[in-house]
């Protein structure tokens, strides 16, 4: 049979996991994870969690299961879950949202990022400006969706952007301004100067906002600003996130996606035919999260900006320069101080080397500018205490 023609060749290609012989690879993720299981080391590469969430949520699950909640939710979501999305929003940002029409629960934020692009972007003219280095599902979707990323740079060590390179990115062809923050994988928060240019550039060009938010609790040094907030900003953003992050359950895949009704029909136009619905039993549990009291939301942020100071602190014992993340599960090294000069060499040897894995951040880079990163390695904090510690004192070889 003669190789299958269809979208999967750019969709491969835009997320550099097509080979040149055509052939398509395994993302760096499952390389990595594949090498930690396979020498002992510790897999600080992937961004999950190994411990589980809080209690109430997960009895709310098992609840749910016990109590029949085990077919088809509504395709929307259901009720109880959009009300409680619309609680968070209004409690934590004062954004008011009708659960009936401006929110859309997904199988996870990666769908609910998918069904956006692939719903507001129609081909080739379409431009959508990403934020480098970025999440690796997006170059796949635009890719998908046969639309042409345009990258803005986030440079070491503070990883903000440059307003001028943000100015010069956006233009009349720009579809989407697609924002992470906090940032996976540097770590970074923008700032409100950053923020308003973004929803002033959209504005001026008529562009659609999308954010994906799922970090939003794990903000360490100042409290998460959705730019749906903003002057200007409610009536052209979809705001993106999920409970996965905040309450350790990524592999519950509960996401939604919020905004004015007539961008979240759209996103519901291609949604319904991707997974149409699904998590029944989860979808109540993730309520009951969100509606958890302040005292929750503090102790998990304030726990995960523990491993972030303990696992930075590892990093700079063990030579690293280190770019100390304000939100997300990562920290961003320069491995150059141990001499490194190709990121992804030095993780392919660090699992043997020093029995830890990491991630290059080159796999978060088109291929044109894999050079700026080049000596750029990712570290994922989202692991119990004592495993960073480990972690820690076996990088220590290094020195």
């Amino acid at each position: 049979m003669r190789e299958p023609a269809g979208a999967w060749r750019r969709t491969a290609a835009g997320a550099g996991l097509l080979a040149p012989d055509g052939s398509t690879r395994p993302t760096i993720f499952a390389e990595m994870s594949a090498l930690a299981a396979a020498t002992g080391a510790i897999n600080l590469g992937q961004g999950f969690p190994d411990e589980d969430g809080p209690a109430v949520v997960l009895e709310a699950a098992r609840a749910a299961i016990a109590d029949g909640v085990n077919q088809y939710p509504p395709g929307r979501g259901s009720a109880e879950l959009r009300l409680a999305v619309a609680e968070h929003q209004q409690r934590f940002y004062g954004l008011a949202l009708d659960p009936e029409q401006e929110i859309l629960v997904t199988a996870g934020a990666t769908e609910a990022l998918a069904a956006t692009l692939l719903a507001l972007v129609d081909g080739p003219d379409d431009e959508v400006v990403v934020f480098e280095p970025h999440y690796d599902s997006y170059a796949a979707c635009i890719a998908l969706a046969g639309a042409r990323l345009v990258p803005v740079p986030l440079r070491w060590p503070l990883f903000q952007p440059d307003l001028d390179d943000l100015r010069r990115a956006v233009t009349d062809r720009t579809r989407v301004i697609l924002v992470n923050d906090p940032h996976n994988p540097t770590g970074s928060m923008f700032s409100a100067e950053v923020r308003a240019e973004i929803v002033r550039l959209a504005e001026r060009h008529d562009a659609i906002i999308v954010t994906d938010e799922v970090y939003e609790h794990l903000a360490f040094d100042r409290p998460h600003v959705p730019i749906a907030g903003a002057e200007g900003a409610r009536e052209r953003t979809i705001s993106i996130s999920s409970g996965g992050k905040t309450f350790s359950t990524t592999g519950w895949k509960i996401g939604w996606a919020t905004g004015p009704a007539p961008l979240i029909e759209a996103v519901v136009a291609v949604k319904q035919y991707l997974t149409y619905s699904g998590g029944a039993p989860f979808q109540p549990a993730i309520a009951v999260g969100l509606r958890l009291p302040d005292e929750a939301f503090d102790a998990i942020t304030a726990s995960y900006r523990a491993k972030r100071d303990l696992l930075g602190e590892g990093l700079r014992t063990a030579g690293f320069d280190v770019s100390t993340p304000s939100g997300s599960y990562f920290t961003v090294v320069d491995a150059a101080a141990l001499g490194a000069t190709d990121a992804d060499e030095f993780c392919r040897e660090l699992p043997a080397r020093a029995g830890v894995a990491a991630i290059p951040l080159t796999a978060f880079v088109t291929p044109e500018h894999r050079a700026d990163y080049a000596t750029l390695v990712r570290f994922a904090a989202c692991k119990r205490q004592d495993v960073l510690a480990e972690a820690a004192t076996r990088l220590s070889v290094l020195r």
